[in-house]
């Protein structure tokens, strides 16, 4: 496609990371998106009560990453912020509910929680590599629009969210599409200040109480 043939263009071989920044968008279609979908039907459908509840809350933090797609197809830099918290509140949210994760570990003998552990441990190891990643490029978060696409690995991290434009937008202004990445990240932050302030100090590490 054009923009394929472009991104091609754009990524001469002494850029030893944008294979790197290309392959860590496929790994995260996999272990972010599809097995985590997988393992959610999965849930309802094994009526496991503590795996739908975890991975209901999985979903609501990994959002953060849809909106980070948004941001970084219109160059917005705060995308590169956003990413960077996406690394560490997925993790931070598999393994943070004690009485979830107690009543997961509880059933070992069951597939479905023996492969669930296992992703999250996937996702835990994947999460964490990349925020080192994440960390590096941190400076693009603080470039303006058109410095960004010009940086080579500024730009590296942005070119597969332009595919995906192609693919799934194509024809729309990515001005356009950036304005709902912002508008996601708003209430995407309010409500995390809300749950902050309200729902946590009352809770604990407790998600059933």
């Amino acid at each position: 496609m054009g923009l394929q043939k472009e991104v091609n263009s754009l990524a001469p071989m002494d850029n030893w990371f944008v294979p790197l920044i290309w392959l860590d968008y496929r790994l995260a279609v996999l272990f972010t998106v599809l097995a985590p979908l997988v393992l959610l039907v999965w849930a309802v459908a094994a009526r496991a009560d503590a795996l739908k509840l975890l991975l209901g809350i999985y979903w609501k933090v990994a959002s953060l990453l849809a909106i980070t797609t948004y941001l970084m197809i219109a160059s917005i830099p705060v995308g590169f912020i956003s990413a960077l918290a996406a690394r560490i509140l997925i993790p931070t949210s598999l393994w943070y509910w004690l009485d979830l994760n107690e009543e997961i570990d509880e059933q070992p003998q069951r597939l479905l929680g023996l492969v669930f552990r296992t992703w999250r441990w996937i996702i835990t190891i994947y999460s964490s590599i990349g925020l080192v990643a994440q960390i590096i490029t941190l400076p693009c978060a603080f470039k303006s629009s058109e410095v960004l696409s010009d940086g080579a690995l500024c730009r590296a991290w942005l070119e597969p969210t332009w595919l995906y434009r192609e693919y799934f937008h194509d024809g729309i202004n990515p001005s356009f599409l950036g304005f709902f990445g912002i508008l996601g990240l708003a209430i995407y932050v309010v409500y995390f200040i809300y749950f902050a302030i309200t729902k946590l100090p009352r809770n604990g590490r407790l998600a059933l109480r």
